[in-house]
């Protein structure tokens, strides 16, 4: 059964490291959530790694640069491992072809271009990747929605069609199906893969809950001295976060206050185990830990 916890410093001493999500964990998109920031240092400072992993579709370079706008300090973080950067790998080994149709936001250019040190060797060894248009592709990659502040899927769906039509497999660099930005809800690129599988398309993952993200920050955490470490996935996505830790057999604590703050009682800091225990047995999904806003 899932324990209600009140902060990370009660799992002191349990963990060598956390994978922890970034939106609706550490920031909504604007701020960063100056507790968050505090517990993850306090992590380190205890001698613990911290991992944040998210399914942004950007690389890593990009997202540190975003924690930087967001003032998330570089202390309160080890690594950063991004489903941008999992996907980018998929590309660059060929899943989707070397023509690729582009579905994405100009923010997300980065990920044709900018590639950590292991991915760029890796690129020299291959065709290069090419973006074409949709009728002259071979597969394509999607990273979101080009404007997600006023599209929604429905307005990709003759896109869509016309690839399921011409059988092209989609690269889906972020699986995450909404994010929350603020008080406004947004769309992400998992949202138009589901819409593509819906109409019989083929999409594949590489952010969480599929292995390739935590293969890859299994390998980053070895990079830096931590071979087989005790983890911890912290996150608000249930599908995602939750699932995906699950799988990989590791403990997880669910951030109630996230994606699915409305939920679990009046007081987003302290979820009600009334509320939330009947709707993770209605998930069939129980983490290990639970707490209202990671502090």
């Amino acid at each position: 059964m899932t324990e209600i916890i009140r902060s990370l410093a009660d799992l002191t001493g349990r963990y060598d490291a956390v994978f922890c999500d970034l939106w609706g964990c550490l920031h909504n998109g604007k701020a960063a959530y100056p507790a968050a920031v505090a517990a993850l240092q306090a992590f380190r400072k205890s001698g613990g790694k911290v991992v944040l992993l998210t399914n942004a579709p950007r690389p890593k370079s990009s997202v540190i640069k975003q924690l930087d706008a967001l003032c998330v300090p570089h202390d309160a973080y080890d690594l950063v491992v991004t489903s941008g950067d999992a996907a980018q790998m998929g590309m660059l080994s060929g899943a989707v072809g070397r023509k690729v149709y582009f579905i994405g936001a100009q923010k997300d250019e980065p990920f044709f271009t900018d590639f950590a040190d292991d991915l760029a060797a890796y690129a020299t060894t291959q065709s290069p990747i090419t973006r074409v248009p949709l009728n002259e592709a071979e597969g394509i990659v999607c990273t979101g929605l080009a404007d997600d502040l006023t599209e929604t899927p429905d307005n990709y769906r003759a896109t869509l069609l016309m690839g399921k039509t011409l059988g092209l497999p989609m690269l889906c660099a972020n699986p995450d199906i909404i994010v929350d930005m603020g008080d406004k809800r947004l769309y992400c690129a998992g949202a138009l893969a589901q819409a593509y599988e819906a109409m019989g398309g083929t999409a594949l993952y590489f952010g969480k809950p599929n292995p390739p993200i935590y293969d890859l920050a299994r390998r980053r955490l070895a990079e830096i001295g931590l071979t087989d470490p005790q983890v911890l996935c912290i996150g608000d996505g249930i599908r995602t976060d939750v699932q995906g830790g699950i799988g990989e057999g590791l403990d997880t604590l669910f951030i109630t206050g996230g994606l699915e703050a409305e939920r679990f009682g009046a007081d987003v800091e302290a979820p009600e185990a009334g509320l939330l225990l009947p709707w993770l047995e209605g998930e069939q999904l129980s983490p290990t830990f639970a707490m209202g806003r990671l502090r």
